[in-house]
């Protein structure tokens, strides 16, 4: 003989019920598609890139061409472009020595480990390690290198992708590929 549930032993299994989180409702933050991901990946690495190169003397030649707007189908906000133009001359005149007096960096290679991206609304953060690799001295033998824990922030309006946003996650750091002082 089957028997019916107490009143009181139902109203604890509904309330029960009630509160427990609902998956439709909460859950893990949903995590971008990988090609999306890779495509932000490359936008943001291309960013860094152009800072680093910025630290490597020019043998006289202006190589310096305009920051980028748009890389790969991402589109950089005006305000970090500006942000960019401003970080490139900064270390451009500053010392581009590993040392004060010291050889100059002959080379430049940085890296963006491709990271995690999660979409939380029309917002995108991307977080991943950047490896950057300075050479420096006659025919480049003398190396310094830098991983730096970094976030890029986008806002999506559709299907366009804008970069609004980076900073530094490492307490403390101070990226070679930075301008002193800067927060963008």
């Amino acid at each position: 003989m089957v028997r019916p549930w107490p009143r009181a032993g139902l109203a604890v299994v509904l309330a029960a019920c009630l509160l427990a989180p609902s998956s439709g409702v909460r859950g893990p933050t949903p995590a971008v598609e990988d090609y999306v991901t890779r495509q932000l990946t490359v936008a943001a690495n291309t960013y860094l890139a152009r800072r680093s190169q910025a630290l490597v003397q020019k043998d006289g030649r202006d190589r310096r061409a305009a920051a980028p707007t748009e890389v790969l189908g991402v589109r950089i906000s005006p305000s970090l472009v500006r942000s960019q133009e401003k970080a490139v001359r900064e270390l451009e005149t500053r010392n581009r020595a590993p040392v004060e007096g010291g050889p100059a960096y002959t080379g430049a290679r940085t890296r963006l480990d491709e990271g995690r991206a999660v979409r939380t609304g029309d917002r995108i953060t991307l977080e991943a390690v950047e490896h950057t690799e300075m050479r420096y001295g006659r025919g480049g033998r003398g190396k310094v290198t830098q991983s730096v824990r970094r976030r890029f922030e986008f806002r999506a309006t559709g299907e366009q992708i804008t970069m609004v946003g980076e900073r530094v996650l490492d307490p403390g750091a101070h990226p070679v590929n930075d301008p002193l002082g800067e927060s963008r």
